[in-house]
Parts: C-alpha cells; sequence; structure tokens
C-alpha cells in the first residue's frame, strides 16, 4: 500500500519514516524519470514525423497558449491542489522569513540572475537573449507545484507562495521587463529592446493557468470535507483522483516536445546554446534557494518549497510574451520554449538531489529513498 498524507505527515513529526515505501510504489511511479524520458522522446518524434502536427496543436489558444497545453496543464494541477489543506494556510502567512525569501528570490535575485546568464552566454545572439530575460522575468506558477510535492515539500506553503509570486507577477512583469531589456542595458551601454505587454495578459495568464485549478482544488476540498469529512476525503477521494496530475504532467510534456519537435531536431546547436544558461539559472537558482532556507533555520520541507519556487518558472507566460511581441517563430519564442523542455529533466533530477540532501536538516525527514511521485502522495 501507498502511505496517505496523513502517514506521511505523522513520519515528518516524529521522524520516523514508513518502510517499505519504495517496494510499495507502482511501475508507474517507481520509473517516473523513464515515463518523463519517453513522454519528451515522444513528442519530439511526433513533432519531426508528423507533418502539421504543431500547427494543428497551436491552432486553438488559451491566454496565447495552445489549448492542448493548457488543457494539460489545468488537469496536472487540479489533483496538488485539492491536496492542499487551505485552513493551515495561515500558518504559512504568519512566516515572515518565509515570504521574504520568496520576493527576494523571485523578484531581486532570479531576474538578475537569468539577465547576466543570457548576456554572458548569447551576447552575439539578441532574440535568444531576449528570449530567456522574459523567462526570467515569468516567475513560478504550475509545474514547481509538481516539483514540490515529488520532493514532499510544504503544500500549503507552496500554495501561499506561488499565489503571492502571481499577484507580484500581474505588477511587476511590465516594469521589470522595461528595466532589464530597456533601462539597464542602456545604462551599461549595451543593446536594448522594447517590450510591450499590458498587466492585463499577465493577469489572464495568472488566472487561467493558477485561479481556476486553485479554485477547484479550494472547492472540492471544503464540499468534499462538509458532505463526507476529512477522513473520507484523503484517503478515500484523493487517491482517486492523484494519478491524474501525473498523466496530465506526461501530456503536458508530450504536448510541449510535439510543438517543438522538428525546430528542435533541426536546431540542436542553437537549442544547446539556450540550454547552458538555463541548467546554470536552475541550479543556481535552486542551490541558493536550499541554501538560504537551511541558513535561516528553516526546515526540510519548507525549504524545499523556498528551492522549487525559487527555481522554478512561469513559462506559460514567458511563451505567450514573446509570441506576442515577436511573433510565433521568432527567436524569443523558441528560446520561451527551450525554458520547460530543460526544466523538466533539471528540476526532476534535483527532486532527487533534495531527497538526499534532507539528511542534512535539522528536522530530519527521511520521507524514503527515492521521491514519491504524485499518486503516491495520497
Amino acid at each position: 500500500m501507498t502511505p496517505t498524507d496523513s502517514t506521511t505527515r505523522d513520519a515528518r513529526a516524529t521522524g520516523t519514516a514508513p518502510h517499505g515505501v519504495v517496494a510499495g510504489l507502482s511501475r508507474l511511479d517507481r520509473f517516473l524519470p523513464v515515463w518523463i524520458a519517453l513522454a519528451m522522446a515522444t513528442g519530439l518524434l511526433l513533432g519531426r514525423w508528423v507533418p502539421g502536427i504543431a500547427q494543428v496543436l497551436d491552432s486553438v489558444t488559451v491566454a496565447s497558449v495552445s489549448l492542448p497545453i493548457a488543457l494539460g496543464l489545468l488537469v496536472m494541477m487540479y489533483p496538488v491542489l485539492a491536496k492542499v489543506r487551505y485552513d493551515e494556510v495561515g500558518e504559512v502567512t504568519g512566516d515572515r522569513r518565509t515570504l521574504w525569501l520568496s520576493l527576494v528570490l523571485n523578484w531581486l535575485i532570479g531576474p538578475a540572475l537569468m539577465f547576466s546568464l543570457a548576456w554572458i552566454f548569447l551576447p552575439d545572439l539578441p532574440e535568444y537573449r531576449t528570449g530567456l530575460i522574459v523567462v526570467g522575468l515569468a516567475r513560478c506558477i504550475a509545474m514547481v507545484i509538481i516539483w514540490n510535492d515529488l520532493a514532499c515539500g510544504d503544500r500549503e506553503a507552496a500554495a501561499v507562495l506561488v499565489a503571492l509570486n502571481s499577484m507580484f507577477q500581474v505588477l511587476a512583469f511590465g516594469l521589470l521587463g522595461w528595466f532589464y531589456l530597456e533601462a539597464l542595458p542602456g545604462l551599461l551601454g549595451l543593446s536594448t529592446t522594447t517590450l510591450h505587454v499590458s498587466a492585463w495578459q499577465v493577469a489572464g495568464s495568472v488566472l487561467v493557468f493558477l485561479g481556476v485549478p486553485l479554485a477547484a482544488g479550494y472547492l472540492t476540498r471544503r464540499l468534499g470535507e462538509r458532505r463526507r469529512g476529512r477522513e473520507w476525503y484523503e484517503t478515500r477521494f484523493l487517491p482517486r483522483i492523484g494519478p491524474w496530475a501525473l498523466y496530465g504532467l506526461l501530456f503536458t510534456i508530450v504536448i510541449l516536445f510535439a510543438l517543438q519537435g522538428e525546430t528542435i531536431t533541426g536546431r540542436p546547436f542553437d537549442v544547446a546554446r539556450i540550454a547552458a544558461p538555463l541548467v546554470a539559472y536552475f541550479a543556481v537558482m535552486w542551490t541558493g534557494g536550499l541554501l538560504l532556507a537551511r541558513a535561516v533555520g528553516l526546515g526540510y520541507a519548507r525549504s524545499t518549497t523556498l528551492a522549487f519556487t525559487a527555481a522554478g518558472n512561469n513559462f506559460e507566460l514567458g511563451i505567450a510574451v514573446s509570441i506576442a511581441v515577436f511573433g510565433v517563430t521568432s527567436g524569443q519564442a523558441l528560446a520561451g520554449v527551450v525554458g520547460p523542455l530543460i526544466e523538466v529533466p533539471v528540476l526532476v533530477g534535483l527532486v532527487y538531489v533534495c531527497l538526499w540532501a534532507r539528511r542534512f536538516f535539522p528536522d530530519q525527514t527521511p520521507i524514503g529513498a527515492t521521491p514519491q511521485a504524485l499518486r503516491s502522495r495520497t
């Protein structure tokens, strides 16, 4: 049997781990990295070998993002947000250290780091460089919730931090775009780029990709617990919907890679040039977030959440802005699409690193030897 959330929470509180976790995982859960790799390969092959599939998949859009991707993201996020205990969110909002660290990492360090890496790695490729800077301005919103859940982070903290950063995103995205693409390069004597994006466009992306699944998850828990009680909700209902988060993730990966399969396989050197600063960015932001949280005394679960929310990006918004401003065939759009293609394997690997690193935290949170996939966490 796979452990319930209550079992996992008890293990965190007592410092003991549920035995036989890995042996009890299904084949689907145990080989999650394999399924992700297969989903990536399937998408690449579809995009390369099926004529016109990218045009078909991208023919209907929501907030300038392909409808299939939008559906995949909603299916992926809903089960995880339905697991959040919203009556415990108040404790997170009272943790000023976590909130302030998240804001500093996401809105001061993150954009500055991506700006620096883009100019260091891509000084001769202005379109790709601009696309990466736009990605750096679009902070966590969707997949970060999945990586946090896989790494046994704090679900309630993740929901709060994603919502907090989303509000800042609506207010700050356009201003930071002006600063990092026009003002700062001008002061440094570098080439500048104009970015015209409205707060309404950013708000639309946040509403679609966070507001809808968050509202659905909240209402599901409130109504489910009111009618049947928390024990039924967490031991009977959540295990039924849990697998859909993983299915949504794999579906989204297939669609993402299919949309750009021909471009990726046809321009591998360009993709490699874009990938290099992205890998450095994810590694630095995640490591810095985890070490900083550990230094100020946060426990494993909340440190994990801070690290993944710092490293994750709202690629839906980055892609939508690049397409709307520069065009669907632009280098900026390609850089935006390469973002999640690199983020997926890198952050899956960091999930494993995170679970290994839990031994260095004072709360000693041993939750199995390998990440429990989404279905197992119910």
